[in-house]
């Protein structure tokens, strides 16, 4: 994906930050300075100034320039949670009604559902593609299509995968009716009742849900609030168990926003092979990255078949599209049938309008300007979040995507804070959805893909009172 103007210089000043080269009050180099060096418009420069600040990194004074903040952005992230590899039975309760937005009556001012908010969804863009569409083909659109999805579209998502050094074979895609259905699909291409699978905790509740359904085991491998998945904890879960599979979230896991190294990725990779467990990788918030190139997937570093990466446009479009993708490996054969099995096709007027746009520069415009404003929600949520919840709060900086994963104080009666929160039409998505264990009690997740209007910014310090 086409970067930003500005990273040439953006990402060398944030990385000097990040590692504390540049210390806070720290000035930085001016506007006429940095157009030289890099011999770039003062208007890129400024841009790039101005992403910085939307990260809470840079601060701008009238008349002297952009300092390093001192404001810390990573507020003492919760420490890491010790856990033992410890096989479960996937009993889990249900926890929709906290995920999504089915209650009825007032409307609530909600952080906890997973999907970009009405104001940040490209309508105009989608319904106009969606009706050019219709206009051209016509009654087309209203007979089956391939059972594993149009050639065309599938040619469009290995060219775009093409672009992060992702080599995607035709015969090993799928497309699929969004995300869920796609790791349904492989899940039970490699797994039976009973197996043993490994999880990353905290998951996200849909992913818990599925394998609740088809009655696996689970071991739950920490996601540590620094360093992200515990590949050492996977390897040690390996070593004592027949594991089948492994889903992971590379690439700015939900809840926690964080991205793995490709040396990670990589150890993740040497796991499967020596111990012949498939890797299910959710690539689905890829392309929300905050700064930087777009993070490459698992698949790209595979050339055995064992990983099976599944994504969608439900992240990045709207959710009402129900389409994603799965590229299955060595498990095709199987996953093709699965696929079969479910019934019929994706929706035509689907595979149309998003093979056209995805095969133009439309989407990457839409995406670039869609993940800054992500970028801000972030830091303004994150200071919202610092500057009226109690002492002791803790929380992870996302690098992508769009939720944050916060720690309450030990001494939070939770139970005291959803309610309170709820009876003034606030809600967050609780952490004990994200396990099937009570590790995750006092945390919540906060879901920042929406505009901020005064309102969801009153709601937030409305909370924090009752925190």
């Amino acid at each position: 994906m086409k970067a930003y103007k500005f990273e040439v210089f953006t990402n060398t000043i944030e990385k000097n930050i990040r590692e504390g080269v540049f210390k806070p009050g720290h000035k930085l180099p001016s506007v006429r300075e940095l157009k030289e060096q890099y011999q770039t418009s003062i208007s890129t420069i400024q841009n790039g100034y101005e992403y910085l600040m939307a990260c809470g990194l840079v601060e701008s004074v009238p008349k002297s320039g952009y300092y390093v903040s001192n404001r810390v952005e990573v507020l003492n992230p919760p420490q890491k949670v010790n856990q033992r590899p410890v096989v479960r039975d996937a009993i889990f309760k249900h926890h929709l009604g906290l995920t999504t937005s089915l209650r009825a009556g007032r409307k609530l001012s909600e952080f906890n559902v997973a999907a970009p908010g009405d104001l940040l969804i490209p309508q105009k863009l989608l319904l106009r593609t969606m009706q050019q569409i219709i206009r051209e083909q016509g009654a087309g659109l209203l007979r089956y299509y391939p059972s594993n999805g149009s050639l065309e579209l599938k040619e469009t998502i290995i060219k775009r995968a093409a672009t992060h050094q992702t080599i995607l074979n035709p015969d090993e895609l799928l497309i699929t009716d969004g995300a869920l259905q796609a790791l349904f699909i492989a899940l039970l291409s490699v797994c039976q009742a009973g197996d043993v699978i490994a999880v990353e905790s905290p998951c996200v509740f849909s992913v818990l849900e599925v394998i609740r359904v088809l009655n696996l085991k689970v071991i739950e491998i920490p996601v540590d609030p620094q360093t992200g998945f515990d590949v050492d904890f996977l390897r040690k879960a390996c070593q004592n168990n027949i594991v089948k599979a492994a889903i992971v979230t590379p690439n700015f896991h939900n809840p926690t926003g964080l991205l793995l190294t490709n040396e990670q990725k990589l150890a993740l990779l040497s796991i499967a092979y020596q111990y012949n467990v498939a890797l299910i990788e959710n690539d689905i918030y890829g392309d929300l990255n905050f700064q930087g190139p777009r993070p490459s997937p698992i698949k790209r570093f595979d050339d055995s078949g064992l990983v099976l990466s599944y994504s969608s446009c439900a992240k990045t479009l709207a959710p009402g599209i129900r389409l994603g993708w799965l590229a299955a490996g060595n498990y095709m054969q199987r996953a093709e049938q699965v696929k079969f099995a479910l019934g019929g096709t994706v929706s035509p007027v689907y595979q149309e309008t998003v093979s056209r746009l995805l095969s133009g520069s439309i989407y990457d415009r839409h995406i670039r300007a869609f993940r800054m404003q992500l970028a801000k929600n972030a830091h303004l949520t994150i200071n919202l979040l610092a500057d009226n919840f109690p002492q002791g709060t803790s929380m992870i900086t996302p690098a992508g995507g769009y939720n944050i994963w916060v720690k309450m104080p030990d001494d939070t009666d939770i139970t005291r804070f959803y309610d309170r929160c709820e009876k003034v039409g606030v809600r967050f998505t609780p952490g004990y959805t994200f396990s099937f264990s009570s590790t995750f009690d006092k945390y919540f997740r906060v879901v920042f893909a929406d505009k901020f209007s005064q309102k969801r910014i009153d709601a937030i310090k409305l909370a924090a009172q009752y925190s």
